[in-house]
């Protein structure tokens, strides 16, 4: 690591123009001794580096000479402090834009601290879950990746206990907000979300790359395979004209617009992953979508309203109006169905 130290020294200097000995070995953490030696070492390889005995006196570049490491346009620098703001970044990453901020030229300092003050990145949904994995592991999986390195990964499927399995980690990638692991297994390879990571712990083994590996080309290819599984079954429904925006809002592009029927009403064509999970999320919006086809989906349908009524009618001391009548204002309030169950791509 004495090599990140002495670059860390020379745009201390550069930031600083002259600074002491028990100066350099605050600002990184070691020893007077040790900030010493860094100097004379700099001073040693040519760097133009030189020391002032006695009051006022420190370490400074022979005429305040500059090395400019980054190479950056200013758009560049922009962005680059933007994507990564201060809340998103690990120790690591802050200290590395802490060396990057020193190695800027004066007049693109202020503007790419000014960067990293502009974004926060919230790690929680509206239900204050963490969304995004540790990030330990995150940083374990990370070091996996760059060095080939062989892991036995923790993971939480949906829905199952936590267990562990041998995985050769071959990419991470960032899909929506959501991270996920390429890896390879004894079944091929798959992705695992890193928020349902539990532990990540290298075992010293090389990875076994497929020949010819390409990240992004596995990743559509994954993607495709998960996409096909969530457009599954398709159910021909029609829909009242106050919940179709919301319906749209909850399927988003699994909803197709039809015509108006006659009644007013809209004909759509909703797609699932399976009928179980397709009638899960329609049930959410009562009796303001009526599902035509296939039988499947309505008998789900059916099943839900019977537990439902089993449940609940007692409550009410009946079966009692329908909780979004055809006729009645359209709660626009009314939560959303629950989740799908998952496909198996998604492991």
């Amino acid at each position: 690591m004495r090599a990140d130290r002495l670059v860390a020294t020379l745009l201390f200097l550069q930031e600083r123009g002259r600074v002491t000995v028990p100066e350099v070995a605050a600002e990184l953490e070691v020893s007077e001794r040790t900030a010493r030696r860094d100097l004379e070492a700099l001073a040693a390889s040519g760097i133009p580096v030189y020391s002032q005995r006695g009051r006022g006196g420190g370490w400074s570049l022979v005429g305040g000479a500059r090395t400019n490491l980054t190479g950056l346009t200013a758009d560049e620098i922009r962005a680059l402090f933007l994507v990564t703001g201060p809340l998103a970044a690990t120790p690591e990453l802050r200290t590395t834009l802490r060396k990057l901020v020193r190695a800027l030229p004066p007049t693109l300092r202020a503007e790419a601290e000014a960067a990293t003050r502009a974004k926060v990145v919230d790690a929680t949904d509206w239900s204050r879950n963490a969304v995004t994995a540790d990030a330990a592991h995150r940083s374990a999986l990370q070091g996996a990746v760059v060095d080939g390195i062989r892991v036995r990964l923790g993971y939480a499927g949906v829905g199952k206990p936590a267990g562990e399995r041998t995985v050769d980690p071959l990419g991470l990638v960032a899909k929506a907000g959501v991270d996920y692991l390429v890896a390879g297994t004894d079944k091929g390879l798959r992705t695992f979300r890193l928020s349902r990571v539990t532990s990540v712990r290298p075992t010293g083994e090389p990875v076994v790359r497929p020949p010819g590996f390409d990240l992004a080309t596995a990743w559509r290819t994954l993607a495709g395979a998960f996409q096909e599984g969530m457009y599954a079954v398709t159910a021909r429904a029609r829909v009242h004209p106050g919940a179709l925006a919301l319906l749209q809002r909850l399927l988003g592009g699994r909803v197709r617009v039809g015509g108006a029927l006659p009644d007013g009403w809209t004909e759509v064509w909703v797609d699932g992953p399976a009928a179980k999970a397709l009638a899960a999320h329609l049930a959410g919006l009562g009796a303001r979508v009526e599902v035509l086809e296939p039988p499947e989906v309505r008998q789900w349908l059916a099943r839900l309203g019977a537990e439902l009524t089993a449940t609940y009618a007692a409550d009410t001391g009946g079966p009692g109006p329908a909780l979004h009548a055809p006729d009645a204002p359209y709660a626009r309030d009314a939560p959303p169905a629950p989740d799908a169950p998952p496909v198996s791509s998604r492991r």
